[in-house]
């Protein structure tokens, strides 16, 4: 209010008589006094409103620069992903783990391997001991990888014995799907039964059970499409269904569309205190095989070939006990095992169909078991006993069964194994068994088999 007086005053002297301005000297000094004291004023306020100006321009100008350096960093950054994404033809893009399993084997036979039978059984698949002497069994060649976030892809070639190579595996696999399912297309080892997903490098013994032999013709390879879902819960329990050509034993290959076998199986499993593990399942697989070939003997003991068209249906129960002291399995480890199988088979056969081509009606209901037990006694090295058993069952043969008659002998083997594993890639085991599939002497049989593997393999199951 004073400062606005000021201003007054000073206007009204500014506009005064002569006379009066000359009679008021001691109030125009302390006018110009106070105008003095005002533009002191007001010249250091100009002052401060310059040097904030001045910083909010130099602010403005270095957020600018940081801005167009992040933008030219960010446009950097994209491009190399682009280049990394997508790169520049014939350059190493693809880089999937590839693998090598080795198997070689000795085999010492009492009986000739040639022209084997499983006795009262259809065979189908590659059954038998093998031939004798020096050899190879199945060596195995995988390439695998990832294909992009939502697929995993393998390719798995089995080199056999006589030489020939063919896709063992090859499928593609999700990898993203939510609530614990995966979906699996292409060929693969069905999910039924407890073995008969497993590479037979894992196999404890050197030979599959004779169950798997006789039911399965040693392991069923689907080509199809596979649902598995793992149940979110504390307990492990996994559902799968499968749906596919069945063209493999107990199936035949199939000229029509649509699904030549189906199986739905179950398991589950969990620990018992810190030193036990336990997984159980169940398994249904239905086939329909047409036209599906057997070459075996009629009571004559002469060879014949015959064909069947029907149904097949096979049940399994599979049961696995693990051990190892505090849940350390490096030292020492037990595990028991053991799988049984049902088997009903109706339709119509074909007897001698390259000579009497005589056509009847055809039921059997046959069954089978194995248990085993591998014990680690220390580390690397492990003893494994193994006892199999079929039941013939009973078989109608119809008008044919003057000549192909049931005999009622069960089969049955038992066997011993020894191996050394130095380290998770080789393996050196020693078989003693004693084979009664035939119903005459029993097959003396001794293996010494190796295994190695080389290069990058996915785990195993439980």
């Amino acid at each position: 209010m004073n400062k606005y007086r000021t201003i007054a005053a000073a206007l009204a002297v500014a506009f005064m008589p002569a006379g009066v301005y000359a009679a008021s000297g001691d109030d125009l000094q302390q006018i110009r006094q106070e105008v003095n004291q005002l533009r002191q004023a007001y010249e250091a306020r100009i002052q401060e409103l310059e040097r904030r100006l001045k910083y909010a321009e130099d602010t403005a100008s270095l957020a600018q620069n940081i801005a167009v350096q992040a933008k030219s960093t960010a446009e950097q950054a994209t491009t190399a992903t682009r280049e990394t994404k997508a790169p520049a033809a014939g350059s190493n893009a693809f880089n999937p783990d590839i693998s090598l399993v080795l198997s070689g084997l000795y085999s010492s036979l009492s009986k000739d391997p040639q022209g084997y039978r499983i006795k009262n059984f259809v065979s189908g698949g590659e059954i038998g001991p093998g031939k004798r002497g020096f050899g190879l069994t199945e060596s195995e060649l995988g390439v695998s990888a990832n294909i992009d976030p939502w697929f995993y892809g393998a390719l798995i070639f089995s080199i056999s014995p006589d030489d020939t190579v063919s896709a063992e595996e090859a499928f593609i696999q999700t990898t993203a799907l939510s609530a614990g399912v995966k979906i699996k297309a292409g060929r693969f080892f069905s999910g039924v039964g407890y073995m008969n997903e497993q590479h037979a490098h894992t196999w404890d013994f050197v030979d599959a059970p004779l169950a798997y032999q006789a039911f399965l013709g040693s392991q069923f390879s689907q080509d199809g499409v596979q649902i598995k879902w793992l149940i979110p819960s504390d307990t492990y329990v996994e559902l799968g269904a499968e749906i596919g050509s069945g063209s493999n034993f107990p199936g035949s290959e199939q000229n029509h569309n649509g699904a030549g076998a189906v199986s739905i199986f179950a398991h589950t499993g969990g620990d018992v205190g810190t030193s036990n593990s336990w997984r159980a399942g169940l398994s249904m697989l239905r086939a329909n095989p047409q036209d599906r070939l057997d070459d075996s003997n009629n009571l004559l003991g002469n060879a014949v070939t015959n064909s069947f068209y029907g149904k097949s249906r096979l049940w399994l129960a599979d049961f696995v006990w693990k051990w190892a002291p505090n849940g350390n399995a490096s030292g020492t480890n037990l595990k028991l095992q053991g799988e049984y199988f049902r088997r009903k088979e109706n339709g119509a056969l074909v007897y001698d169909i390259d000579a009497t081509a005589s056509t009847g009606s055809y039921r059997s209901t046959q069954s089978g078991w194995y248990l085993q037990s591998i014990y680690q006694f220390m580390p690397n090295w492990r003893v494994g006993l193994r006892y199999d058993r079929l039941n013939g069952g009973s078989t109608d043969y119809g008008v044919n069964a003057a000549t192909l008659a049931n005999t009622g002998y069960d089969p049955h083997k038992s066997a011993l194994m020894f191996d050394w594993t130095p380290s998770e890639f080789s393996r050196v085991r020693l078989q003693f068994a004693r084979d009664q599939s035939r119903d005459s002497t029993a097959d003396k049989q001794i293996f010494l088999q190796y295994q190695m593997s080389l290069g990058a393999h996915g785990g195993h199951t439980f």
